[in-house]
């Protein structure tokens, strides 16, 4: 086992450096089958995450068989941040609904704890076993120590998309520009009026016609294009 852990940990460094998706996704699946080969009778592992957009499981080393949002102990650990142990799904009864489908999948205990994350988004790494009460305090400590560590990943992920986004918004922004640009252009022309007047015009027509001001322009923009621009003008004062 210390050769799988060091192995373990050095793919954990990695992901740390990890900044564009596809690596990550690649890393997070290297990780969790990772776990799967190193723990003792750990047969299948998941991580979860939740967001602002919801709870989703983002990565199992296969098909669970199982929903692992029904609630219970992950949803739990997920939510409030903190481990939950089931070690066997027959005496146990906390979560009866999702004991039931663990049972059904044929997994009778799970070991969940929380990656070391920052900001508002929380994860946690689940381990399943076909064996009941698997997990004891060595299995419980290893992950621990690991989870600590892969935290890093989801930290690195949330940067990374955060700045796609922002890079997103930002194109969406210049885009908007530009067309609202040309609009403006095409009502100082057509109707002679200065930069001032024709933008509150572009405005006015947006509020009072209740459209985005960059879809008012790509109207604008068309119509003028097609010949139509005065009938469109028209038809939204």
């Amino acid at each position: 086992m210390p050769n799988d852990i060091l192995t373990v940990a050095s793919e954990l460094a990695e992901i740390t450096r990890l900044v564009e998706a596809d690596d990550f996704g690649s890393s997070t699946a290297q990780f969790v089958n990772r776990i799967v080969a190193t723990i003792p009778g750990c047969d299948d592992a998941l991580i979860t995450v939740r967001s602002t957009a919801g709870v989703e499981t983002v990565h199992s080393s296969g098909d669970l068989g199982f929903d692992p949002l029904t609630p219970g102990p992950i949803v739990e650990a997920v939510t409030f941040r903190e481990p939950r142990l089931l070690g066997d799904v027959v005496s146990d009864q906390r979560w009866p609904s999702f004991a039931t489908q663990l049972v059904n999948a044929g997994y009778l205990s799970c070991l969940t704890l929380p990656l070391s994350t920052r900001g508002d988004e929380s994860a946690v790494l689940t381990l399943l076993s076909r064996q009941a009460d698997q997990f004891g305090e060595s299995s419980y400590d290893i992950v621990l120590l690991l989870t600590v560590h892969a935290g890093v990943a989801f930290d690195n992920a949330s940067i990374y998309h955060d700045h796609v986004a922002l890079v997103a918004q930002l194109r969406t922004a210049l885009r908007t520009r530009s067309l609202v640009g040309r609009a403006q252009g095409l009502v100082m022309r057509e109707r002679g009026y200065d930069s001032d007047t024709a933008f509150e015009l572009l405005k006015r027509l947006s509020q009072n016609n209740n459209v985005k001001l960059r879809d008012l322009a790509a109207q604008i923009v068309d119509a003028h294009e097609n010949g139509s621009f005065e009938a469109l003008v028209k038809e939204l004062t």
